[in-house]
């Protein structure tokens, strides 16, 4: 019987993202330690982990204010990396039809790239999907808990913590991980292509515009191949 028919419990949602909690605890770590070496307030570095809950932002605001950047820059710059969030919470809606606006507001503050994926992988048609939301709050209070932990530990070690770990590699491996995730089919794979074809080119584009206009070419791309490959 398939997975998705059965209803899920919060511990499988923990299940279901504690391989890829493996990559967000080292990035966890290096935002730490980024955070506290940068010229910010360490108060305001770490409340970001729980007011913000977004690690590539949270990197960017750190990055910008250290450099005596503008505020309203680096919040720009934290709303344009996180607009991918728009297009998972659309989605997400379709799973919190029948549940209250709270518990709603639960599932918004959790949203992170991990849990949508881990929720949509497991549960492809929201029409059915029992548990879907305990699994989704497992594996959203997983990823929370990680990244309050971690963040704050790498606050503390500092300089402590050997420039020979080298543990910026678990950032493009998290990524990566959540992206062999997504691809379950010849659209999601050109969708891919496209979007990351498209961010990589706009690297240099002002306000990290990149990474938003690679979303939307992965998201247009998907929709058209959806028909060259019925």
């Amino acid at each position: 019987m398939d997975a998705a028919t059965n209803e899920a419990t919060w511990s499988d949602g923990v299940r279901a993202v504690a391989p890829i909690v493996l990559g967000v605890a080292p990035f966890g770590l290096v935002f730490g330690v980024t955070a506290i070496a940068a010229d910010v307030p360490a108060l305001a570095a770490w409340a970001s982990s729980i007011l913000v809950f977004a690690g590539a932002s949270q990197f960017a605001i750190v990055e910008i204010l250290g450099n005596d950047g503008a505020a309203v820059v680096a919040l720009l710059t934290a709303i344009v990396i996180n607009a991918r969030m728009i297009m998972y919470s659309a989605d997400m809606g379709r799973y919190t039809v029948d549940i209250s606006w709270p518990a709603k507001s639960g599932v918004a503050y959790l949203l992170t790239d991990q849990a949508y994926l881990v929720t949509a992988h497991r549960f492809p048609d929201p029409r059915h999907a029992p548990g879907a939301i305990s699994f989704y709050l497992g594996a959203g209070l997983t990823l929370w808990l990680t990244w309050q932990v971690t963040t704050t530990t790498g606050m503390l070690l500092g300089a402590a913590v050997p420039e020979v770990w080298s543990l910026e590699f678990a950032i493009p491996l998290t990524f990566m991980a959540l992206l062999v995730l997504a691809i379950r089919d010849r659209p999601g794979a050109v969708a891919a292509v496209v979007g990351g074809v498209i961010a990589v080119v706009g690297v240099g584009l002002p306000y990290n515009l990149g990474l938003p206009l690679g979303a939307l070419a992965g998201v247009v791309a998907g929709m058209t191949s959806e028909r060259w490959f019925r």
